[in-house]
């Protein structure tokens, strides 16, 4: 798949996560839903970081044409994928600590309402997903950044949909927590896997290097 589509499809994305950002927050609001206006700020660091995504792939392009770069514009996808593993190492760190936070002060909550926009979120990720959806084996780091947000935020929700569907009918509301503990850990791992291999290009470290070194140390 071209960068050209690449670029089409982050698009597309970042367009449906923000319209769904400003929904969730405007109807969080209006119904008092702390768990609505929580998503939505969540949506708000994906629009952020697939944002980051697309700017990457419109600069790459703008290079491309323009003959004053000789650099190499693979490194701007590589760079916009590192920062975008960060924010989604934040992103994991702030859903733990809010969590944790829950585990020791328990809040009231409106189960059905939380539920709806759990599904919600869930259904716009999905969609995304399918977006961005590309082959693994010739995936850049910057496509891939804004394919594991959107995944991520999937994850989140998929674990808030059960997590509240148990608290409600078994009434014991720290399952939520430990689903969203859960998330977090995983997210973390896929975060350092993207800052692994996007930091990598960004070094100019390659694998064949770096074994020609250890064992020229050895």
């Amino acid at each position: 798949m071209s960068k050209h589509q690449h670029e089409k499809k982050t698009f597309w994305v970042v367009l449906l996560t923000a319209i769904t950002m400003v929904v969730e927050i405007i109807f969080g609001i209006a119904t008092n839903s702390v768990a609505l206006l929580a998503d939505g700020i969540h949506m708000g660091s994906h629009v952020l970081a697939i944002g980051l995504s697309w700017l990457a792939y419109v600069m790459v392009r703008r290079v491309s044409k323009s003959g004053k770069f000789n650099g190499n514009s693979g490194k701007i996808l590589s760079l916009s994928g590192y920062s975008s593993g960060l924010m989604l190492l934040i992103f994991a760190i702030v859903i733990m600590v809010e969590a944790v936070e829950r585990f020791f002060n328990p809040a009231d909550i409106v189960y059905k309402e939380a539920i709806f926009v759990a599904i919600v979120g869930l259904i716009v990720n999905v969609v995304s997903a399918f977006l961005l959806h590309h082959e693994h084996e010739h995936s850049d780091h910057n496509i891939r950044a804004a394919y594991l947000h959107v995944i991520a935020d999937a994850l989140t929700s998929l674990s808030a949909i059960l997590g509240l569907t148990a608290a409600m009918i078994w009434d014991i509301p720290f399952i939520d927590t430990i689903a969203a503990i859960i998330s977090s850990f995983v997210i973390i791992k896929w975060s350092i896997g993207l800052l692994k291999d996007s930091g990598k290009v960004l070094l100019d470290i390659d694998g064949t290097d770096q074994r020609h070194n250890v064992e020229h140390h050895h």
